[in-house]
């Protein structure tokens, strides 16, 4: 499914074809950025690693 998901750190919408089942892990983590943060780079697409590492950027610099 095409969808758009918010990230909070990145204060945007991010457009990801996820599946059903991919949703539902996104939710129960907390949102799209608790979900690439937690999710091992092997199982993440070239465009959620990138996003990874720009929530990663943004968080350690909040921190």
């Amino acid at each position: 499914q095409n969808v758009t998901l918010i990230s909070d750190s990145l204060g945007k919408g991010v457009k990801l074809k996820v599946s059903t089942h991919g949703l539902r892990s996104v939710e129960h983590v907390g949102g799209l950025d608790n979900w690439l943060l937690k999710t091992s780079d092997d199982d993440l697409s070239l465009r959620a690693r990138r996003l990874k590492r720009e929530v990663a950027k943004k968080q350690a610099v909040a921190a």
